[in-house]
């Protein structure tokens, strides 16, 4: 199943015009506050009629401003996860399932509600109300009530915002869990480089309403011109193996053949894994370098440098284990000489990736 978005549509000065496809798993809307994000979910949702443009699901229209079509939202078939949890207080949370379930259309493919439990861990929730649950528990059974109603597509406008870090850390592990095992598309809107990383299987970078990059998301993330946040939050992905947890507390990971060390992180030996490495977390040599404390060293060939509008720039690598980026000086640049084909090492401290940054494929 494709979501298809054609959106045009101004106001206050702003101008929205983007035109993506939304294929099943996560798709990821990246990019600062303003940038149009919410607006395009809102379109999609149906709470706003865009002035000119076409939305549709697996071929369903449910926009179409030249044939002159416009579903109101209850006949999307959308399901929608907010920033709060926007449960009925006085409803059990077996009763807020059993509400999402209930405007399931008779004839769609309705999912199991004891699969949906288990998937989402709230099985041992079923019987308290909502006041007396976490946001990172709010927030499952916001999931559990979008997936009962048997939606065509999901939209997710930055359910983790209203979070801490903790409930973050909490809820991440479910949605990676919602992408691999639901076949519809999900729309998920995010500012965070992280969850982007960990989350995308598709990513829509977008700047002051105009879509700049979109494709899977070790793409996008790995080219160095994409920097919709700006240079400090830009980070490459690496699609890595577990190979063994350690007694000195680190977990051995392999990218395309690059042994890599990662404080110990909660994946089985054989299990996949996405690691973000952030682009100013990585150092460049020129020679493979000795007598150092760092323990991850990818030697690699330097495939683009981009330089900023102040005294930095971005450098792409081509490695075994995938792209890399790292942010330097412009003066490193000159000193190394830097150019497209020139080989270099970069280099990561094993304790610069976050747990947050660490991700199941």
């Amino acid at each position: 199943m494709t979501l298809e978005v054609r959106i045009r549509h101004s106001f206050g000065g702003f101008t929205l015009d983007a035109a993506f496809d939304a294929p099943a798993g996560v798709t990821v809307l990246f990019g600062r506050s303003g940038s149009g994000k919410t607006t395009i979910v809102n379109a999609v949702a149906g709470l706003l009629r865009p002035e000119g443009g076409r939305i549709a699901v697996d071929g369903r229209v449910l926009t179409d401003t030249e044939a002159r079509v416009w579903l109101p939202p209850h006949r999307r078939r959308l399901g929608t996860i907010f920033q709060e949890g926007r449960l009925l207080p006085h409803l059990t949370v077996r009763q807020n399932l059993r509400y999402g379930a209930w405007f399931a259309p008779r004839d769609a493919r309705r999912e199991d509600m004891g699969r949906i439990v288990e998937m989402l861990g709230i099985g041992h929730l079923l019987d308290r109300r909502p006041g007396a649950l976490s946001g990172g528990e709010k927030q499952r059974v916001a999931i559990g009530r979008a997936l009962l109603s048997a939606p065509a597509a999901i939209l997710a406008d930055e359910p983790l915002a209203a979070l801490d870090e903790a409930r973050k850390a909490e809820i991440l592990p479910y949605f990676e869990r919602l992408r691999d095992e639901v076949a519809v598309p999900i729309l998920y809107v995010s500012h965070a480089a992280s969850e982007v990383a960990r989350l995308a299987t598709t990513v829509v970078a977008l700047e002051a309403g105009r879509v700049v990059a979109q494709g899977p998301a070790a793409e996008v993330l790995g080219d160095p011109g994409v920097t919709p946040l700006g240079p400090r939050e830009v980070g490459a992905v690496l699609e890595t193996r577990v190979v063994a947890h350690h007694a000195d507390g680190l977990t051995e990971l392999s990218a395309g053949g690059v042994q890599l060390f990662l404080p110990r992180i909660a994946r089985a030996e054989g299990a996949r894994a996405r690691v973000r490495i952030a682009a100013h977390e990585v150092l460049l040599s020129r020679g493979a370098p000795a007598g150092l404390s760092a323990l991850n060293i990818l030697p690699g060939t330097v495939r683009e440098v981009r330089p900023g509008d102040g005294p930095g720039a971005i450098v792409a690598l081509d490695t075994p284990a995938g792209r890399v980026l790292a942010r330097v000086t412009r003066r490193s640049v000159a000193a190394l000489s830097l150019a497209p084909g020139v080989p270099v090492h970069a280099v990561v401290k094993s304790v610069s990736v976050a747990p947050e940054d660490v991700g199941a494929r």
